[in-house]
């Protein structure tokens, strides 16, 4: 993922996502989860711009483990942002929020092993 800031958005993931940064630059980090999912980040500038549409990354999803732990990123991403919803749809519940460089984050419980997703969810056509 391109970040405007890197110490920043390590700060911000580590603690939103329980992720670790076990390699880092000067320019990128990758930080890891306990069961080993990754998530790369790579500086390229605080004039850098995210659009909208545009090819890329548009928007984070991930899985909390536990429902005490959607609570607690939830408490993440309203710190971050005053724009967090939550939601509940086919019997799991997402928390939407925004990262550092403005990009949606979505936190789920529960994930789609323990609530199968039928159909695409129609919240990704507003993005």
């Amino acid at each position: 993922m391109f970040v405007a800031d890197l110490d920043q958005s390590v700060v911000f993931y580590q603690e939103l996502l329980g992720l670790e940064a076990t390699t880092r630059s000067d320019e990128a980090a990758l930080l890891v989860s306990p069961d080993g999912y990754q998530l790369y980040l790579r500086s390229i500038g605080k004039r850098a711009q995210h659009f909208t549409g545009a090819v890329g990354i548009q928007y984070l999803v991930w899985t909390a483990e536990s429902e005490e732990d959607l609570q607690r990123c939830e408490r993440v991403l309203k710190a971050q942002s005053p724009r967090v919803t939550s939601t509940t749809v086919d019997g799991f519940r997402m928390v939407e929020g925004r990262g550092p460089d403005d990009v949606p984050v979505v936190v789920t419980f529960p994930g789609p092993d323990q609530a199968p997703r039928h159909e695409i969810l129609q919240r990704i056509y507003a993005w």
